[in-house]
C-alpha cells in the first residue's frame, strides 16, 4: 500500500526510495554531465511509475515496455533513459533489492555508431558565430574560441582554472579534466590565446608567475564559476546573431572542430588524441567524407604498385 505523508499525500517513489537511489548514484562512474543525465532520468522515471501506481521496486517488464513507449525523442535520448534505467536495476540486483532486471530484454532502439546527431558548422559559420562572439563580450569571445580552436567540451573548460593555462615546450596550453576523469593538456592556438588574453586581461606570462592564485578561468561579473547552463545558452543566442538556423550547442563547436580538422587533412589518430576519445570509431563519426569513393585505399595501392 502506497504510504501517506500528513502534508503532501502518497509518497512518489523517488521520496520513498531515496536512499536506494542514492547509493545507486554514489556507485555510478562516467563524466558529471552524465551522472547528472542519469538523476534527471531517474527523476522522470520515478515520475512515471507514479502516475500508474507502481512501486519502482516493484516494476515487472511489462511496466518497464510501457515506459519504453511513453519515450519521446532521438533514438540515442530513449537509449540513453533505458540505459539508465537498467543500472539502476542492476545496481538494486546487486543489493538483493530485486530478483532480476526487467530492464534487460527490453528491445531498445538501434544508434548508428557512425552518426552524430549534434549540428556542426561549416567552414563559414564558424567564422560568423567567431564574428557574433567577439561583437557580444570578450568572455563569450574567449569561450567560443577556445570550444573552435581546441575542440574541448564545455564542462572541460569551465572547469579549468588560471593555473591551467600555461606553457609547455613552446606551446601555449590549457590543462583539462577530460570525461572519465583523466588528466589532459591541450594545445591552445593562436587566434583562442588572443582571445582569452584579451578576456583575463593579460598576457598570459603573469598567470604562470601567479600560479598560487587559483581562479576558475571563466567567471561571472562577481567572481563565481561561470555556470554550464548560463555558458550554454550564451552559446545558442550567439547562433541566430550569426545567422544560423537550428539547434546550436557548445557541442557544436567540438563537431565542428572534428569536421573541419579533418576535412582540412589532419589525420585521424590526430584527431582521436586531440578530443581524447578511448574508442577510434567515436572519431570517425565526424570523417565526412570517409565514404567517398576518391579516398579508396585501392587507388593507393595502385600507385604505390606502379611506381
Amino acid at each position: 500500500m502506497e504510504l501517506e505523508s500528513l502534508t503532501t499525500g502518497p509518497v512518489g517513489n523517488a521520496s520513498r526510495h531515496e536512499l536506494t537511489i542514492a547509493a545507486w548514484k554514489l556507485a555510478q562512474r562516467g563524466s558529471p554531465h552524465t551522472l547528472r543525465a542519469y538523476a534527471r532520468i531517474m527523476e522522470g522515471y520515478c515520475a512515471w511509475l507514479d502516475s500508474h501506481g507502481v512501486d519502482l521496486l516493484s516494476v515487472r517488464r511489462v511496466h518497464v515496455d510501457g515506459y519504453r513507449h511513453a519515450l519521446a525523442g532521438k533514438p540515442a535520448t530513449v537509449a540513453q533513459k533505458l540505459a539508465a534505467v537498467s543500472s539502476f536495476y542492476r545496481y538494486a540486483v546487486s543489493a538483493e533489492l530485486v530478483t532480476a532486471n526487467p530492464v534487460e530484454l527490453v528491445e531498445r532502439p538501434k544508434v548508428d555508431a557512425d552518426h552524430s546527431s549534434t549540428q556542426g558548422l561549416s567552414k563559414d559559420q564558424a567564422r560568423a558565430l567567431l564574428s557574433a562572439a567577439q561583437a557580444d563580450s570578450p568572455r563569450s569571445y574567449a569561450l567560443v574560441s577556445l570550444l573552435l580552436f581546441t575542440g574541448i567540451r564545455l564542462s572541460e573548460a569551465l572547469g579549468a582554472s588560471t593555473t591551467d593555462y600555461g606553457h609547455d615546450t613552446g606551446h601555449r596550453t590549457l590543462s583539462i579534466q577530460r570525461k572519465g576523469g583523466t588528466q589532459a593538456r591541450v594545445a591552445v592556438p593562436a587566434p583562442a590565446v588572443e582571445a582569452l588574453n584579451a578576456y583575463l586581461d593579460t598576457t598570459g606570462q603573469e598567470l604562470v608567475t601567479a600560479a598560487s592564485v587559483v581562479l576558475p578561468l571563466f567567471t561571472t561579473v562577481t567572481g563565481k564559476p561561470w555556470s554550464a547552463s548560463e555558458a550554454f545558452r550564451t552559446v545558442q543566442r550567439l547562433a541566430p546573431k550569426a545567422g544560423i538556423e537550428g539547434e546550436i550547442s557548445p557541442h557544436s563547436l567540438r563537431h565542428a572542430f572534428a569536421t573541419i580538422a579533418l576535412d582540412s587533412g589532419t589525420a585521424l589518430h590526430d584527431l582521436q588524441d586531440s578530443m581524447g576519445h578511448a574508442d577510434p570509431r567515436t572519431t570517425r563519426r565526424y570523417d565526412r567524407a570517409r565514404r567517398s569513393l576518391n579516398k579508396s585505399a585501392g587507388y593507393d595501392v595502385a600507385k604505390a604498385l606502379a611506381e
